[in-house]
């Protein structure tokens, strides 16, 4: 399930080809004309990333009809030259990338009305646009990048993918160490390592690890609550690989499992197949959330399934498209997406599967390659 917004690694290697990079600025530009803009100003991380392989933590983008220019610091003077350089004009900033921003915009007088990303400028820096920028129009703009980074081209699939196999070793390697009288933090560490032994470059939320009632917490907070003979233990956690994301969930019980417990899990559990097995491009969210949601209404249970189906997953481990009751919007071909059934009941304990799917051509490819049945952990 996950709960953080940006997965945005940092290696020194560039991020993608050249040629898939350009295709995205090109594309981008396309966009701008559509706007009615003349350029747009680019402040989200994965954003930067997705257009330029920019793996840093610091940095401006600007694209125009004509050019790409982007501003860092000199903690990445030698890193941005080897990710960057090839598809953007690279400026180093001495003072602060605001600074090179005024600098470098005159030298564009094509260049009067600008885009910004809306939903990721924070007050302060719209202010540095209405004050400093003040020679040039500025024009809220939304989703000009992220359209495009729903659509997973095969290099992007082949990242995830290689995530998700790095996430499905670790959990078989943290299986065998689990046991009764281990804190969650404890199995929390033990998973984490075991991501790290695998090759994850870093986890893009806090790995949840929810045993006993407190499994019936969506996004509960692994605890020094030790676990306990009998436990639901639910494990979510992700993967990074070259800045892609992987997003899995699994629930186990620790000892034997009840007749309750085996229920609950079969019913999510198929719910989960038939969304994997159901899930199309081109129908609505609403529809792919439909497809687990009705068989766990089936079953009595649908009030103690909350929240969505799922959700994208790229470069950020929560990104579009939306499966949920509400999403109107169609699911693009090429996207990855989680599917994450789950019934949870206060006071006993929840159950969640969650798989990543590719929304592939031929019909869905799940990359999450590990058993849904019920485990025991003795």
């Amino acid at each position: 399930m996950g709960t953080s917004s940006r997965c945005v690694a940092s290696c020194a290697c560039s991020l993608l080809v050249p040629d898939a990079r350009a295709g995205r600025l090109a594309r981008l530009t396309e966009a701008l004309g559509a706007a009615h803009l003349d350029a747009l100003l680019i402040t989200s991380l994965p954003n930067i990333r997705y257009l330029t392989g920019f793996s840093g933590t610091s940095a401006l983008l600007v694209v125009t009809a004509r050019d790409a220019l982007f501003i860092t610091d000199f903690r990445y003077q030698t890193q941005a030259a080897a990710e960057v350089e090839a598809v953007a004009t690279v400026h180093i900033e001495p003072q602060s990338l605001w600074t090179g921003l005024w600098r470098l915009l005159p030298g564009h007088p094509a260049v009067e009305i600008v885009g910004f990303e809306s939903v990721h400028l924070v007050h302060r820096d719209f202010q540095r646009l209405l004050e400093a920028g003040s020679r040039w129009q500025w024009r809220p703009a939304s989703d000009l990048v992220e359209d495009q980074r729903e659509r997973k081209d095969s290099d992007e699939v082949a990242l995830i993918s290689e995530a998700a196999q790095i996430a499905v070793r670790a959990l078989a390697r943290t299986l065998p160490e689990v046991r009764a009288g281990l804190t969650e933090l404890a199995i929390a560490g033990v998973l984490e390592h075991a991501l790290r032994v695998e090759g994850s470059e870093g986890f893009p939320f806090p790995s949840i690890v929810a045993s006993g009632a407190r499994s019936a917490l969506p996004h509960a907070r692994s605890s020094s609550k030790r676990v306990h003979e009998g436990d639901l233990l639910l494990l979510d956690f992700g993967a990074e690989y070259r800045g892609y994301c992987a997003d899995v969930t699994r629930t186990f019980v620790v000892g034997r499992a009840t007749p309750e417990q085996r229920e609950i899990h079969e019913t999510v559990r198929i719910a989960n197949e038939r969304a994997v097995a159901g899930i199309r491009p081109g129908m609505r969210g609403r529809d792919a959330d439909a497809l687990a949601r009705s068989y766990i209404e089936q079953r009595g249970l649908g009030e103690l399934f909350g929240h969505s189906l799922g959700h994208g997953l790229g470069l950020e481990v929560h990104e579009a498209p939306r499966l949920s009751r509400v999403a109107e919007t169609l699911l693009p071909p090429g996207a990855v997406v989680t599917i994450e059934p789950g019934i949870y009941r206060a006071g006993w304990g929840g159950v969640r599967i969650e798989d990543d799917v590719h929304l592939a051509p031929d019909g869905p490819v799940i990359l999450t390659h590990f058993a849904r049945e019920l485990i025991e952990l003795s």
